[in-house]
């Protein structure tokens, strides 16, 4: 394989034909954040461009295969809010888009290139083609087909068939020359033919290959733009030879990098999460999750971090998508899925995270947000990373703590005179006029003032006695929306766990 720079066509808006794209993966488990980036560069590309995007399921592989996994695929992009135009449960003009249900299709189009002479049928067995391959190996030879089916007599073919031999479909491949794969991201890729050999179309069960299908099925669905993943540029060659035995011009090829783990080694679950489907779990937004995706291999040529799905298809460019592999970085992913979380109304942050509360207990089946749960997540917006850890952060304005936090006991309950303290607090409590954030911090200064200490020494054991946290947001705005009746209530508790401290002491 050689690499020679070159200047790509690239179909725009005006041009004859609309691109079109396709993503096409096999229904065998979740969406993987490489395979969420292939499909979202492709539908970043058809909508920047006025064109339309496929999917197709590459479903001929039974053992791997599961239906009700392609429509939980399908579910995930429209979670995502890439919205396909063709594809399953939409349909389209050129479907079926399951590959397993377009079988007769690609055995005609295998039946035609016999007709032609561009292809021919082998008779060899597994066990045969094993054997030389592994004679080649020893010789130092490459292990490729020999082609010695390739002119078989007709009287030959009929007495492998009359012994019992089923045939696989081989495609005729020139044996010299170089095919040129023209790739808009890697520029000119030579392919040495020799290097290729006569590859297998159709299977001896009459289900075509993986090379053979994806081109069948995309001269059928008009696919003008094929945008994948880098590691099947190598399989490009072929796939032109079948383009050219159909008599049809290849598409726009445009192989974008891979995305390795931190280690720079294949990415894997060993790496944690890596499918979309468990972020979501975790309480990622799509919005995040689409934005940290589509910086791993392209940038909008300056240095911004959050975007829009709007943002990212009015920047989108293949020209911008990078030939080094991108790499993973889950704390990178985290940062951007806070930004997107505060760039919400909190009403909204608290919708999206009923699921998680309602789990943790803190909202009923049934409960919408109310403005005292909207009003406790603004709170905490800046505190929280993902969906999921809302409910830890949110819990103390609604259940008193069970526990209090030991170095917080340590520092501020154990402190000389902190009974005391408390005890003022909660008269506070009892007393101050009105229960709002203003009136609750003019109480505390005013009743720090006349104890002669600072205001953090009355602060900061309430906040502990309220919470059982030492940290969290503004007090005053904090105890706001707690019931007065409940602030009571924690301190009296919090002031007789110091005295029984004490007095154990």
């Amino acid at each position: 394989m050689r690499l020679r720079r070159a200047a790509c066509c690239i179909l725009h808006r005006g041009d004859v034909m609309a691109p079109r794209v396709r993503f096409a993966p096999s229904p065998s488990g979740y969406l993987h954040i490489g395979s969420a980036r292939t499909v979202l560069f492709n539908y970043l590309f058809a909508r920047s461009t006025g064109g339309a995007l496929v999917l197709r399921i590459e479903d001929t592989d039974p053992s791997r295969s599961k239906e009700e996994l392609a429509y939980q695929m399908a579910d995930t992009l429209l979670w995502l809010g890439i919205d396909y135009d063709e594809g399953p449960r939409k349909g389209g003009p050129y479907g079926p888009y399951f590959q397993s249900q377009r079988t007769e299709r690609h055995r005609a189009a295998a039946e035609r290139l016999l007709a032609e002479g561009k292809a021919y049928r082998c008779y060899c067995t597994p066990e045969e083609l094993a054997e030389r391959r592994e004679a080649a190996v020893l010789a130092g030879r490459a292990p490729r087909y020999d082609g010695r089916c390739r002119t078989l007599t007709a009287e030959e073919a009929r007495a492998l068939e009359a012994a019992g031999r089923r045939p696989a479909v081989r495609l005729r491949v020139p044996e010299e020359g170089v095919t040129v794969v023209h790739d808009a991201i890697y520029g000119d890729v030579e392919f040495d033919n020799a290097a290729l050999d006569d590859f297998i179309i159709l299977r001896s069960d009459g289900m075509a290959t993986y090379n053979f299908a994806s081109v069948v099925d995309d001269i059928d669905m008009r696919i003008t733009h094929v945008i994948r993943a880098e590691e099947h540029l190598s399989n490009t060659p072929k796939q032109i030879h079948v383009y050219r035995a159909l008599g049809v011009d290849p598409p726009v090829f445009a192989h974008v990098p891979m995305v390795l783990a931190p280690d720079r080694s294949k990415l894997s679950k060993r790496h944690g999460a890596v499918a979309v489907e468990e972020f979501r779990e975790k309480g990622y937004l799509p919005e995040a999750i689409v934005n940290y995706v589509a910086l791993l291999g392209w940038s909008p040529g300056d240095d911004r971090e959050i975007f829009t799905m709007d943002e990212l298809i009015r920047e989108f460019s293949l020209e911008r998508v990078s030939r080094t592999a991108a790499v993973y970085d889950v704390q990178k992913m985290e940062w951007i899925n806070a930004q997107h979380l505060r760039r919400l109304p909190p009403a909204e942050v608290a919708r999206r995270a009923l699921p998680w509360l309602r789990k943790a207990g803190l909202a009923a089946e049934g409960a919408q947000v109310d403005q005292r749960l909207t009003a406790a997540v603004a709170l905490v917006l800046e505190r929280v990373r993902t969906l999921a850890e809302i409910p830890a952060a949110i819990e103390f304005f609604f259940r008193a703590p069970e526990t209090y936090d030991e170095a917080g006991v340590r520092k501020h309950f154990a402190a000389e005179g902190a009974a005391e303290r408390l005890a003022a607090c909660r008269r506070i409590a009892e007393e101050v006029p009105s229960w709002t954030a203003e009136a609750i911090e003019a109480a505390y200064r005013a009743e720090a003032e006349r104890l002669g200490v600072r205001p953090a020494e009355l602060i900061h054991p309430t906040r502990l006695a309220v919470t059982g946290r030492t940290v969290g947001p503004s007090l005053f705005h904090l105890l706001e929306l707690v019931p007065r009746d409940e602030a009571v209530r924690r301190l009296e508790r919090a002031e007789a766990f110091v005295r029984a401290h004490a007095a154990r002491a």
